[in-house]
């Protein structure tokens, strides 16, 4: 049975309206090429590959040869050898696969370095990677699940970890690197065909990796900066207890909080509000507005006994509306 991820690495995935599908992809191997660096990365792929199988063929057919030609007839050739040294060829199968190596080589390190020099006029976005969500946030202050980008434009995407390390893969793209907590990483990207393509955690980061997945949304360039202005005014539009929904899926509360009354990471949000619940140090605290908050922005103050003190701050990402809205939502979970 193949691999879940795999599986969805080559699937279609479903696109939002006037986003064109794209064609299938040309190798059997690979998915969809999808950004200029794509094409440069799957030709020095298939000049390993089809090195390594001519070796590797060439070898296995050499041993097979020297195996029934040289086999010993009787017992008496055993331990004896009908061949001497022979420095030229030697020297031929140590020198001769040198040109190959250092292409190889060349190759690959004119590749490393164009993906490592971002350029200075990309499109900024910053990622974050907690269990088990990304975040993207645009210049606007606009925060989202999925990645979206325009197409035909350079795009840097500025990365970090709030917990623990992750690693950010888009397989179309043919670029990856590792969130890594306490510190930024980066990458840049420049789309080459409007479409919808999946993006993965390449890094095990705990029970909830292999559901650590979402997608990048390349717009047409032109209709790009309306669809992050709708964006925006979407959010602000909706009532508090919709907006707390939003917040719950996005923010990766679905992750560590259920709502059926299941324990997970951390307390179900069921009939959380109103709830007297015993702290780690055996005080009881009331689930009201305050201690809401209060766990919103400083997770680590009161620590409800039975459950560690895994959840990040979220002081500074969440506007008080937002809050406001997941308190509306935590009240409706009766």
């Amino acid at each position: 049975m193949m691999n879940p991820l795999l599986t969805l690495a080559f699937a279609p995935i479903p696109v939002p309206n006037n986003v064109p599908t794209l064609n299938p992809s040309p190798y059997f191997w690979l998915p969809v090429p999808a950004s200029t660096m794509a094409q440069p990365i799957d030709d020095l792929f298939n000049y390993v590959m089809w090195v390594s199988v001519i070796s590797c063929l060439l070898l296995m057919g050499l041993m097979i040869y020297f195996v029934t030609k040289y086999r010993a007839k009787s017992r008496k050739d055993e331990g004896t050898s009908s061949s001497d040294h022979h420095t030229g060829l030697e020297l031929f199968w140590s020198i001769g696969p040198l040109p190959v190596l250092l292409a190889m080589f060349v190759w690959g390190f004119q590749g490393f370095v164009a993906l490592r020099t971002t350029p200075k006029d990309a499109y900024e976005v910053h990622v974050t990677a907690q269990k088990w969500k990304w975040l993207f946030e645009y210049p606007n202050g606009y925060t989202d699940d999925v990645l979206h980008v325009p197409n035909g434009r350079k795009v840097r995407a500025v990365i970090n970890a709030v917990d623990v390390l992750h690693s950010f893969f888009l397989p179309a793209f043919r670029t990856k690197i590792d969130a890594v907590p306490g510190r930024y990483t980066e990458l840049w990207f420049e789309p080459t065909a409007p479409g919808t393509y999946p993006i993965f955690c390449a890094e095990y980061c705990g029970t909830g990796h292999s559901a650590m997945i979402t997608k990048v949304v390349v717009h047409e360039a032109a209709s790009f900066d309306k669809w992050l202005e709708d964006a925006g005014k979407a959010i602000d539009a909706l009532p508090p207890e919709e907006l707390g929904q939003k917040m719950y899926n996005q923010q990766g509360c679905s992750g560590c909080h259920s709502l059926d009354g299941s324990p997970k990471t951390g307390p179900s949000w069921k009939g959380l509000f109103g709830k007297s619940e015993t702290m780690s140090d055996g005080s009881s605290v009331n689930v009201d507005e305050n201690y809401i908050r209060e766990s919103i922005l400083d997770p680590q103050a009161k620590i409800v006994r039975g459950f560690g003190p895994v959840m990040p701050t979220f002081k500074g990402k969440l506007s008080d509306k937002k809050i406001s809205g997941i308190i509306a939502f935590i009240k409706a979970q009766k």
